[in-house]
């Protein structure tokens, strides 16, 4: 099966032009023009999700919760015309992987979904540091809690993304810049304070996966 996208946009043209392009790009589209019938369809799992902000009924904020109460890994894209900065730096909160603002050409965000198929897609090896098992290839994160019993650590795409960085930079320390670049895949939308937010939660979710903070500079990992 090829990679699935679920298109929210509701704006008829644009929701039929970006459809065209994706499409043309061998990828099967589902659109949706309202956020009311995206929510019915929330239990289909496509690759990536492409979420417009305001929506008439349920808007993008409302069905990206939906999504990660579902499955916290699949990416998600948001797109608005507002092109405010809350809007950018709640998105990513709440755990979207990109935000494009409008207007922008439909070339770019196919740009954006491809770069983060190469992402998902990498076939990597699997790395132990006690007590997580991290899996490259299947994306995943399980802790041993205690003798014979584990758990899924729950990541999203770009959480995990950051800690492959950290793991595979050995130590190296990166600046918020480098992380922006990495991660994001360009520095005019990140921000600062998305990174600090990024590392926040991967922090939260994997407390004994140390990350210190270099002060004025940017984040490292400590015990690899």
């Amino acid at each position: 099966m090829g990679t699935r996208i679920n298109l929210v946009e509701d704006e008829k043209n644009l929701n039929s032009v970006l459809t065209s392009y994706l499409e043309k790009e061998g990828w099967e589209v589902k659109s949706f023009k309202n956020g009311s019938d995206a929510f019915d369809e929330i239990d289909d799992s496509p690759d990536i999700w492409i979420l417009d902000i305001m929506l008439p009924g349920i808007d993008g904020f409302e069905l990206l919760r939906e999504i990660r109460k579902r499955d916290s890994a699949i990416p998600v894209i948001f797109i608005s015309a507002r092109d405010k900065d809350i809007d950018r730096v709640v998105g990513l909160e709440m755990g979207s992987d990109d935000y494009l603002p409008k207007p922008f050409l439909p070339r770019e965000l196919v740009i954006r979904v491809r770069k983060i198929l190469d992402r998902i897609n990498y076939s990597g090896g699997v790395i132990s540091i006690f007590p997580y098992t991290i899996d490259e290839a299947r994306r995943s994160v399980v802790e041993a809690v205690d003798e014979g019993n584990s758990k899924v650590i729950e990541l999203t795409s770009m959480e995990f993304d950051l800690l492959l960085l950290f793991v595979n930079g050995k130590g190296k320390p990166f600046s918020r810049d480098q992380i922006l670049d990495r991660i994001w895949g360009y520095d005019h939308y990140g921000s600062d304070r998305a990174v600090d937010d990024l590392v926040r939660r991967l922090r939260k979710k994997m407390p004994h996966f140390k990350i210190e903070t270099v002060y004025g500079f940017g984040y490292k990992s400590v015990n690899l």
